[in-house]
């Protein structure tokens, strides 16, 4: 219970956080809206380069039709140029946005902070100040910037792929989620872990910043009174921890990595072995039409008959 009692609560999305949020989506929804556009017809013209393998197989190749391999590889070149024009508009629209807004909330963190009273920057290190000025307001790309557009469009794409997926193999595909659904449990389990590490690591980035600068600033005090050695314990303190925390989220990112590619390497056998048994029932007929072999002894009688 005592534990529970000095744990720290886990921080909830205030309403007035979420209505913050809609109010700067809404303040950017034009740019929102034509970079949503664009990043349909960029998700739409990425269709075009998987699907052209297997018309040049069925098509092309199965049906003995060569006159269709230009227009495919034209439809396969118009696509790629597509995507890349749109992906290039979509970084300038939405990136710039993002800037701008970024620029903006760092401009008003940095007039609220200026309005705060003098016992406040006495209690606070400004390395602290200067990672919530700078720092904090790099939060807001995901929802001014690509990130939520990328979600929609991602989501939508994923649902697209899941149906063609389903029609061409079930079997396959429902195996396929229900690894990718452990796959997502993994990751889910490892982030309630990482997100901790990565909240703890700005707190500790901003605290040694912060005594670094005042070190660096005061340097004059410090040498007056001597205290070279304590501020480098102070420092090799902090640095450690920092240290600390980086392995962490280090070796956490490289497990969950190796924890990927098993993923995608099962789903990747599991795809052999589908067409191994499709090779086994397309080459099953023509075994069968094929003449029977003849036997030693018929080929005997007849050289004997023919002699």
């Amino acid at each position: 219970m005592a534990d529970d009692a000095s744990r720290p609560k886990k921080a909830a999305i205030t309403p007035g956080a979420w209505q913050e949020a809609r109010a700067l989506i809404y303040a950017h929804r034009k740019r929102l809206s034509l970079g949503f556009v664009l990043l349909l017809v960029n998700r739409v013209a990425g269709f075009v380069l998987p699907a052209s393998p297997k018309w040049v197989i069925d098509r092309v190749i199965g049906q003995h039709r060569p006159e269709l391999l230009l227009p495919l590889a034209l439809a396969t070149g118009v696509a790629t140029l597509v995507q890349a024009v749109t992906g290039f508009g979509l970084s300038q629209i939405l990136g710039v946005a993002a800037q701008r807004a970024i620029t903006d909330m760092r401009r008003t963190v940095q007039a609220y902070v200026l309005r705060l009273p003098v016992s406040y920057f006495d209690s606070t290190k400004s390395g602290i100040l200067i990672s919530r000025i700078m720092s904090d307001a790099e939060g807001i790309r995901n929802l001014v910037g690509t990130g939520l557009v990328q979600l929609v469009g991602g989501v939508l794409t994923g649902a697209v792929a899941l149906v063609v997926l389903f029609v061409l193999n079930w079997r396959l595909t429902a195996i396929a989620i229900l690894i990718l659904a452990c796959f997502g449990a993994g990751m889910a389990l490892a982030f309630t872990r990482l997100r901790p590490l990565f909240r703890e690591r700005g707190k500790i980035n901003a605290e040694v910043t912060g005594r670094l600068a005042e070190t660096l600033g005061g340097i004059r005090i410090v040498k007056a009174y001597h205290a070279e050695r304590s501020e480098r314990l102070v420092f090799t303190r902090g640095a450690n921890t920092l240290f600390r925390n980086i392995a962490a989220t280090m070796t956490g990112i490289s497990g969950l990595g190796s924890f990927a590619t098993i993923i995608v390497g099962a789903i990747g056998i599991l795809m052999i072995l589908e067409g191994s048994s499709r090779c086994r029932s397309l080459t099953s007929p023509l075994s069968a039409r094929r003449s029977p072999r003849r036997s030693p002894g018929s080929t005997v009688s007849g050289r004997s008959a023919s002699s």
